[in-house]
């Protein structure tokens, strides 16, 4: 337990952050559920869509820290990849 005020402090602000950190990755993972499903169902219409929205939700929270830059740019890009595949097969 803590036991100094500043102490007590960072608890109750760890216990904040951490949970809206929890909340941004389960809004991107979410996304990235229904844009996958959109995938798996060959509907290409949907899966742009669904890209669009797992893009802006990606750079929003890479924006606040949740996750890195780099991660957010990486995800983008093998989600990228599986539309311009799904395009292609079409």
């Amino acid at each position: 337990m803590p036991n100094t005020e500043s102490a007590k402090k960072r608890v109750r602000q760890s216990l904040k952050r951490r949970s809206i950190n929890n909340w941004r990755k389960r809004r991107v993972k979410t996304q990235i559920k229904s844009f996958m499903s959109a995938v798996q169902a060959r509907d290409v219409a949907q899966a742009e869509t669904e890209f669009r929205k797992v893009q802006a939700v990606l750079d929003r929270i890479a924006c606040t820290g949740t996750i890195h830059r780099n991660t957010a740019a990486r995800r983008k890009s093998r989600l990228s990849r599986r539309l311009r595949e799904l395009k292609s097969a079409a």
